[in-house]
C-alpha cells in the first residue's frame, strides 16, 4: 500500500545537503530538486521520498511522535547512515546506533532527527 512519503521543511536547501547525504550513504542517489514546487524527490528501491516546502505557506513542523523508517541491508550501512546525517546538521537521538533485543527477534537500529526535526530511524533485523 505504501506509495511515498512526504515531509515539510522551512530550509529546502539545507534538507537537501542533508538528505543527500544520508541517502547516498546508503546507496541511492542525490534528490531531483523541483524549484517550481520548492520540493526534492527522492527514488530508491522502489521508494519515492519527498521534502517539500508547505504548499499552504504555513512553516513546516515535525510531527510530534512520528517516526520515518528506512531499511538497511547491514549493520554497517546503519552506521554510515547515522555518521552522515550527524555530519549533515542531523542530530542523534535516542540510544547509539546498535542491536536492541526485542525477546523473539533483534534488530539493529539507529536514529536521527533531521533539520527540521523530523524523527528518522533506519532498521535491519539481526540474526
Amino acid at each position: 500500500m505504501y506509495s511515498h512519503h512526504m515531509i515539510g521543511t522551512n530550509d529546502l536547501a539545507r534538507a537537501k545537503a542533508f538528505y543527500d547525504a544520508t541517502f547516498t550513504a546508503l546507496g541511492g542517489s542525490e534528490g531531483m530538486l523541483d524549484e517550481v514546487k520548492g520540493r526534492v524527490a527522492y527514488r530508491h528501491n522502489g521508494g519515492v521520498f519527498i521534502v517539500t516546502r508547505p504548499r499552504n505557506g504555513e512553516p513546516a513542523t515535525a510531527a510530534n511522535g512520528s517516526t520515518i523508517g528506512f531499511a538497511v541491508d547491514t549493520p554497517e550501512q546503519a552506521d554510515a547512515w547515522h555518521a552522515a546525517g550527524v555530519v549533515a546538521g542531523g542530530t542523534a537521538i535516542e540510544d547509539p546506533p546498535g542491536v536492541r533485543d526485542l525477546g523473539d527477534r533483534k534488530l539493529y537500529l539507529a536514529y536521527l532527527r533531521d533539520p527540521d526535526g523530523h524523527k528518522l530511524c533506519v532498521l535491519k533485523q539481526v540474526d
